[in-house]
């Protein structure tokens, strides 16, 4: 007897689930870049995970917020 998993939500216009996608800026071109090294996982070929990485990472909307200094406590 094998387990039953619950069906993830995709995205209707490229087929990848919902949560990979979430906080995108560019949906479809984080869907595309997604799509294309799950591709070359398959293929065997080589991944360039530093690339990957920074590519996912420029994509989120998180990482555009400007970070606030810390307050100097007054003397």
């Amino acid at each position: 007897m094998t387990r039953k998993f619950r069906r993830v939500p995709k995205d209707k216009k490229t087929g990848v689930p919902k949560k990979y996608l979430s906080g995108a800026m560019n949906k479809l071109a984080k869907a595309a870049e997604i799509k294309r090294t799950a591709e070359a996982y398959r293929k065997g070929e080589f991944i360039d995970i530093k690339a990957v990485s920074k590519s996912r990472t420029e994509q989120n909307v998180s990482s555009k917020k400007k970070k606030t200094t810390k307050r100097k406590r007054k003397s």
